[in-house]
């Protein structure tokens, strides 16, 4: 059986009198009786369809004999699978180790390389280039002006609010980029420090 419970109620609900069956406890039908009436099923396919909705946890008889829909196992599963898209939104977006960092990034940037808009915020905008310029050009390495296009036009593809000679604008503006006769260059930490001095 798939440990994954969005594949096991899947499977569950696979057959169609397992369905009818469970949308008939879930509208109030308590019994197995009123069960095959509601869902229009035999009595032998509604034994069968209960038993498996039971085994599953989906349905439960209380200390009457009452049927009912297990809500709470709905909701269980709803919260694990909300935190396992976060772990795995988290996996797959940035990680600068600062946590309000992390967040303005995810924000605005898909999968870890793709732009979905720059922020309004000029601060959130310059943590978002600056994100830019770290993930696509390594320090001290000449990009020929296609090259830099190419490498940023990957990043507008999800985005209707830029484009890629916006962003180059922008990455050179802020001295992410430095550009000389068509080459362009990210500056490593020697060249901020012979510039500062």
């Amino acid at each position: 059986m798939a440990t994954d419970p969005t594949e096991q109620l899947v499977r569950l609900f696979a057959e169609e009198s397992r369905v009818r069956a469970f949308a008939a406890v879930a509208l109030g039908a308590g019994s197995g009786e009123e069960v095959a009436r509601v869902a229009g099923l035999s009595p032998k396919e509604t034994a069968v369809a209960l038993r498996r909705l039971r085994e599953q946890g989906v349905v439960t008889a209380g200390d009457d004999g009452e049927l009912g829909v297990a809500y709470g196992l709905f909701k269980e599963y709803a919260r694990d699978a909300a935190q396992r898209e976060s772990r795995s939104d988290a996996a797959d977006g940035p990680d600068s180790g600062d946590e309000r960092a992390d967040v303005i990034l995810r924000t605005f940037v898909r999968d870890g390389h793709r732009l979905v808009r720059l922020p309004a915020r000029w601060t959130r905008k310059k943590l978002v280039l600056r994100y830019i310029a770290e993930q696509s050009f390594e320090p001290g390495v000449e990009y020929p002006e296609r090259t830099v296009d190419d490498k940023l036009r990957a990043w507008c593809e999800d985005s209707d609010d830029i484009d890629h000679v916006t962003l180059r604008r922008y990455l050179v503006d802020l001295h992410h980029l430095r550009r000389s006769e068509g080459i362009y260059r990210r500056p490593t930490a020697l060249d901020d420090d012979a510039e500062a001095a």
